[in-house]
């Protein structure tokens, strides 16, 4: 209520202040508007006074019109000053009235936007009141919930440990089971390892007698062979003895991978074939014979020798490291491989010496 009266009476004392001023400008004009008339006055008096005298009562009645003009005149600027200050007085009152007006506008307006900003911080307040209150039972909620979490977690943990526990406690088991089966399999392994081991070594001791048996029966036959041989052979004189040396002496390889041809280079066997029933019989690797006592003869300076009915030629040359009489101590025997006839020393495998056959 103190802030009305305030505000209206610094209201009052500007429209006053207002006021005073519009007054004093109204005067100014007014003397203003006086002037001109005063001098329009002065300019038209001499002009009368130039004018020809006139009777002495048209003077007087003309001096009475213009005193009237000047008196109506006057109370005319009176009553326009009066107007305008009652006009001006009128403005200022409803200027007054307008800024006492739009001033109590304003206090309403400001106490209706502080009423606002009170409801709305009130309400603002309680809406923080109970976002704190909701999020409150919001984090009682999910601490709640977390701790069930961590109960259930520790209750999950406790029984994947007892499981842990009991898998580990089985393993063991399995385990120690698992050790007492392979120490008892290593057992029996060593065990059969052992029977093998005697049955082997009884084996090899066989194999051992039976090789050494089948070598002594090889050397008896061997011993037979040549024994009938030299009982079949026929008395040989010296100087066929010599040539036959000298024929085979002379057959023998300067330089054995320049020297000799196999069937390939040769352009293929076009010989004598034996038949399988008598090839099977008298050559292969397994009919081994001795070329000493066997029938023998050059041909073309190529030595021959015969052997179960069939003349045997060596065309290639003998290598140059074999013993000087490999022919006479050494097993031999004919293979037909490579398109064609090779002849072997048992005592140089892998040499093969080119031959033909013929009946």
């Amino acid at each position: 209520m103190n802030a009305k009266v305030i505000i209206t009476s610094a209201v009052l004392a500007l429209a006053l202040g207002a006021a005073a001023p519009a007054f004093a400008q109204n005067d100014k004009q007014g003397d203003k508007q006086g002037k001109p008339q005063q001098q329009q006055r002065a300019q038209q008096q001499p002009a009368q006074q130039q004018r020809p005298a006139q009777p002495q009562p048209q003077q007087q009645q003309h001096a009475q019109q213009q005193q009237n003009q000047n008196t109506q005149k006057q109370a005319q600027q009176q009553q326009q000053q009066q107007q305008r200050a009652q006009q001006q007085q009128n403005q200022n009152t409803q200027k007054q009235a307008q800024q006492q007006q739009r001033a109590q506008q304003q206090q309403n307006q400001n106490n209706q936007k502080q009423a606002q900003q009170q409801q709305q911080q009130q309400q603002r307040a309680q809406q923080q009141q109970n976002q704190n209150t909701q999020k409150q039972a919001q984090q009682q909620q999910r601490a709640q919930q977390q701790q069930n979490q961590n109960t259930q977690k520790q209750a999950q943990q406790q029984q994947r440990a007892q499981q842990q526990q009991n898998q580990n406690t089985q393993k063991q088991a399995q385990q120690q089971q698992r050790a007492q089966q392979q120490q008892n399999q290593n057992t029996q392994k060593q065990a059969q390892q052992q029977q093998r081991a005697q049955q082997q070594q009884n084996q090899n001791i066989q194999k051992q007698a039976q090789q050494q048996q089948r070598a002594q029966q090889q050397q008896n036959q061997n011993n037979q062979r040549q024994a009938q041989r030299q009982q079949q052979q026929p008395q040989r004189t010296d100087a066929q003895q010599r040539e036959e040396q000298t024929t085979w002496q002379n057959h023998r390889a300067g330089n054995w991978q320049s020297d000799h041809r196999n069937w390939q280079q040769r352009g293929g066997y076009n010989g004598y074939r034996v038949p399988d029933a008598r090839y099977s019989g008298y050559f292969g690797q397994r009919n081994v014979f001795r070329i000493y006592g066997l029938p023998f003869m050059v041909f073309n300076g190529y030595p021959r020798f015969q052997y179960n009915g069939y003349w045997i030629t060596l065309l290639d040359p003998w290598p140059g490291y074999w013993s000087n009489d490999w022919y006479d101590t050494d097993d031999v025997y004919v293979v037909y491989e490579n398109d064609g006839y090779y002849l072997y020393d048992d005592r140089y495998p892998g040499i093969g010496i080119a031959i033909s056959i013929s009946m």
